[in-house]
C-alpha cells in the first residue's frame, strides 16, 4: 500500500490524519508501518512525512460506521510517536474526538439532521461513548463561528462533547488502587482514570512551582524533576493495571497548584515525556475529577464550587479548559461535558 485517502483536521488543540477504517490495511502491524511512513517517524523533525514534529500533531483517527445500538460511528485513536517507530492505541484523545463528528458527516457515515447533528461515537480505545453536536446548516458541516478555545487562534463553530461512564475506562476503576492517595518515590499521588489514566500530584512536591512554561519544563534545568516524575510513572504503571508503561503513552503526569486566574486549579502535564502545550480533553476531565476526591493532592490546592453541577476551570499553560461535571447523590461523577472546536484543513491523498 503506497497511498490512500485522508482528511487532515484540527481537533481541539491537536491535529492529524482522519482515515476511514476501510482505507487502511486491516492488519494492525501493516497499518502501523504505513502510518509511521505517513507521519515520517521516527525522526525528530518528521521531515519526510506529514507529522508536525510534536506529539500533538502526530495523531491519527480511524473511523467506521458502527453496528452498535445507539452508536453512529466507532473511533480508534492512534498516537504515532515522533522519535520512535511506535504507534500506540493505549489511550484515547478527546481533542481529536472533536473532529470525528464532522469527519463522519463529511464522509457520509452520518446523515446531517437539521441545523445541528448529534453524532454518537464509540471510543474503541476505552470502550466508552461520547456525543458530539455538530452544526450542519443546509446539510453541510459548518466550521465557522464565534466559539474560542485556549490554545487555538481565532474563533470557530462550537462542538460540545458530552462524556458518560468514563470512570475506569483504561484502569478498571476510577481509583485503581482504591486509595485517594498513594505515596510513590516520597510523593503523594492520586492514581486516577476518568477517561484518561493520570497521576496527579502537587507541583511543589517534585520541586516545581506548577506555573512553568512549556519551554521551561522541557529545558535542562527541569531535567532532575523530569527524571523524578518518570520514576513515579514507571512505578505506578502496574498499580494502575497498565503493566509495564516504559514504552506506553499513559499514564499522563499531572502537576497541580493553586489557581492563579480565577479557575479551579492550575495544571502542568507531561504526555508522558514531552510537556503538553495545554491539557488534553480527557486529561482535563480526569484532573477536574481528582479535585473532587476528598483528601487528594488536587483537592488540597483546588477551589471547588458548591452544588451537584460543578463548573471547573482547569488552568494550563495556554489558558484554561472548562469542565462541567455532574455529581450524583453518592458523590460520584456521573457525566462530563466540554466545549471544543475543529476545522477541516485538507482532504486528499497521502503518499508513502
Amino acid at each position: 500500500m503506497d497511498q490512500t485517502n485522508v482528511m487532515w483536521m484540527r481537533g481541539g488543540t491537536s491535529k492529524g490524519g482522519f482515515f476511514l477504517a476501510d482505507d487502511l490495511p486491516g492488519d494492525a502491524a501493516e497499518r502501523d508501518a504505513f502510518l509511521l511512513k505517513v507521519m515520517g517517524s521516527p525522526d525528530n523533525r518528521q521531515i519526510d512525512g506529514m507529522g508536525g514534529a510534536d506529539p500533538l500533531t502526530s495523531k491519527v483517527a480511524v473511523v467506521k460506521k458502527s453496528d452498535r445500538d445507539g452508536i453512529d460511528v466507532d473511533y480508534l485513536f492512534l498516537q504515532v510517536f515522533v522519535d520512535k517507530a511506535l504507534v500506540s492505541d493505549q489511550q484515547n484523545c478527546g481533542n481529536m474526538l472533536a473532529g470525528v463528528g464532522p469527519f463522519a458527516i463529511e464522509r457520509g457515515l452520518v446523515k446531517a439532521d437539521g441545523d445541528e447533528t448529534r453524532v454518537a461515537i464509540f471510543m474503541e480505545n476505552t470502550g466508552q461513548s461520547a456525543v458530539a453536536t455538530v452544526e450542519t446548516p443546509g446539510g453541510t458541516v459548518n466550521y465557522r463561528g464565534d466559539a474560542s478555545i485556549d490554545g487555538v487562534p481565532g474563533t470557530h463553530a462550537p462542538i460540545p462533547l458530552e462524556f458518560r461512564d468514563t470512570a475506569g475506562s483504561s484502569c478498571g476503576s476510577l481509583l485503581p488502587t482504591g486509595n485517594a492517595v498513594d505515596t510513590i518515590e516520597g510523593v503523594d499521588c492520586t492514581l486516577i482514570d476518568n477517561g484518561m489514566p493520570c497521576i496527579v500530584f502537587k507541583a511543589e512536591d517534585v520541586g516545581a512551582t506548577g506555573y512553568e512554561t512549556r519551554d521551561e519544563m522541557e529545558g535542562d534545568g527541569f531535567a532532575p524533576i523530569r527524571e523524578k516524575i518518570e520514576k513515579i510513572r514507571l512505578a505506578a504503571g502496574s498499580m494502575m493495571n497498565l503493566g509495564d508503561v516504559t514504552d506506553k503513552s499513559v499514564p499522563k503526569m499531572t502537576l497541580v497548584a493553586p489557581p492563579k486566574h480565577g479557575g479551579a486549579v492550575t495544571t502542568r502535564v507531561f504526555i508522558p515525556h514531552r510537556a503538553h502545550a495545554s491539557i488534553g480533553v480527557l486529561g482535563a476531565v480526569t484532573a477536574a475529577t481528582a479535585c473532587l476526591v476528598e483528601g487528594s493532592p488536587a483537592a488540597e490546592v483546588a477551589n471547588i464550587p458548591d452544588g451537584p453541577k460543578k463548573t471547573l476551570s482547569i488552568e494550563h499553560p495556554s489558558g484554561e479548559m472548562t469542565c462541567i461535571l455532574t455529581v450524583n447523590d453518592s458523590g460520584d461523577v456521573g457525566s462530563a461535558a466540554l466545549l471544543r472546536t475543529a476545522r477541516k484543513l485538507m482532504d486528499g491523498t497521502v503518499f508513502v
